[in-house]
């Protein structure tokens, strides 16, 4: 009986983790700017927690490859 409630406890706590945030591929992100400037905005001003978090880094890859097409457009390339 002991182990029925302590198997409750600890699936209770898995369920109110914050880690299951979803994970998006930069080709999600640079498909939506709105979410990709949101999930950056969101990185930039909390950097101590959300630096080294797979959605921050590939926001910031994501951006970056927005950017370079936008230069090769404005190029005419």
């Amino acid at each position: 009986m002991r182990r029925f409630f302590l198997l409750v406890a600890v699936l209770g706590l898995a369920a109110c983790s914050n880690d299951a945030q979803r994970t998006y591929t930069v080709d999600e992100l640079v498909a939506d700017e709105a979410l990709l400037s949101n999930i950056i905005s969101n990185c930039r001003n909390n950097p101590g927690e959300l630096r080294d978090t797979a959605n921050c880094r590939n926001a910031e890859a994501a951006d970056g490859k927005l950017r370079l097409q936008r230069i090769r457009q404005s190029l005419g390339g």
